[in-house]
C-alpha cells in the first residue's frame, strides 16, 4: 500500500494553508486556514472492508513550562511525545483520496463537531465516516475562548520558541473489518488500540513544520 499527497512532498514543509497557524513577527503567531491537506492511495490490499487515517505530532514537548514564554525556549534534547491532529475511522475502501480542505477549511474555536460525518462518494453513495477527538481538546481545556471538544483535523501549531522541527506522520491502515469497535467519542490513542489485531497493511507520510522563525526559514 502506497499514499501521497499533492499538498507536500515526502518529509518536506506542510504548507502554511493546511497549518492551525502561521508565524507573525508581532504577536509569534496568527490563526492560519487550516485545510487539511491532500491525501491519497493506492494498492490497498485484497480483504480490506474499511480504511483508518491517524494523524500525530512525534515532537510535542513532555513539559509544557517554557512553552510559548517570552524569554525561555523549548530545547531540542528536551523528551517529546505524541499529540494526535486528525483520527478518521471507517472509510470505506471505495474512496481512494481526500482533496485539500474537504474535512477542514478555517480554525473553528471550541472545536469542529462529531464524531459522526456524513459524505457523499462521487457515485453519489452515502457513508458515515467517523472523526475523533483531537488533542487540542485537551490544550485549550483552560482557554475560555477555545475551550471545547475538537473533533477531525486540526493542523500544525508548534510551540513559537521550540528548537526542534516537529514532525507530522500520516498513517493509513487498511483493515479487515468494516467498522472500528469504538462507541461515541474517541481519541487517537483509543483507535490505535482499537485497529491491533485487525491490520492487513499500513503506509505513511510524513511533513515538517515550525513557528520558530530561525528553524522556518530553513525549511523547504
Amino acid at each position: 500500500m502506497k499514499i501521497w499527497s499533492d499538498s507536500f512532498t515526502e518529509g518536506g514543509l506542510i504548507p502554511p494553508q493546511c497549518a492551525f497557524a502561521v508565524t507573525d513577527p508581532v504577536n509569534h503567531l496568527r490563526l492560519s486556514t487550516n485545510r487539511n491537506p491532500h491525501l491519497a492511495w493506492d494498492e490497498v490490499p485484497a480483504g480490506t472492508q474499511s480504511l483508518v487515517l491517524l494523524v500525530h505530532d512525534a515532537d510535542v514537548p513532555s513539559d509544557a513550562a517554557n512553552v510559548n514564554q517570552e524569554g525561555k525556549e523549548v530545547p531540542e534534547n528536551l523528551p517529546r511525545v505524541d499529540f494526535y491532529h486528525w483520527t478518521l475511522v471507517d472509510i470505506p475502501v471505495c474512496l481512494k483520496s481526500i482533496a485539500e480542505g474537504m474535512f477542514s477549511d478555517m480554525v473553528t474555536p471550541q472545536g469542529k463537531s462529531g464524531p459522526l460525518v456524513p459524505f457523499t462518494i462521487k457515485n453519489g453513495t452515502e457513508h458515515e465516516l467517523r472523526q475523533g477527538l483531537n488533542d487540542y481538546t485537551g490544550w485549550f481545556a483552560n482557554d475560555p475562548d477555545m475551550a471545547g471538544e475538537y473533533f477531525g483535523y486540526d493542523g500544525p501549531c508548534p510551540p513559537w520558541n521550540d528548537q526542534r522541527v516537529h514532525t507530522y506522520v500520516f498513517t493509513l491502515y487498511a483493515l479487515d473489518i468494516a467498522r472500528l469497535p469504538l462507541e461515541g467519542r474517541f481519541t487517537g490513542p483509543e483507535a490505535r488500540y482499537a485497529i491491533m489485531g485487525h491490520i492487513l497493511d499500513e503506509a505513511q507520510i510524513f511533513g515538517v513544520y515550525s513557528l520558530n522563525p530561525a528553524i522556518a526559514a530553513t525549511l523547504k
